[in-house]
């Protein structure tokens, strides 16, 4: 089937680039890409279950929040109670 993508000039110069380096034409290249996205999102994949369907997945402002906690406890820890 034949689609038509819109994506930035960047990111299509080294998609073409990539899939040249590794032999492959750009169809190969993307539907490869697509395909692998699908099988980590799809449901019960290792990507999709627990902490890794957020963290896995989320932009970077998604998880600023979380990222301030996290560093917050960590600046509570004692190394001493580690030993």
């Amino acid at each position: 089937m034949r689609t038509t993508i819109d994506m930035p000039d960047e990111l299509l110069r080294r998609t073409k680039a990539t899939a040249a380096l590794a032999g492959e034409t750009i169809k190969e290249f993307v539907t490869t890409a697509v395909r692998e996205r699908l099988e980590r999102q799809a449901p019960g994949s290792a990507q999709t279950v627990g902490w890794r369907a957020v963290f896995g997945l989320a932009r970077v402002e998604e998880t600023e929040h979380v990222d301030r906690i996290i560093r917050a406890d960590l600046e509570e820890v004692n190394p001493e109670d580690w030993q």
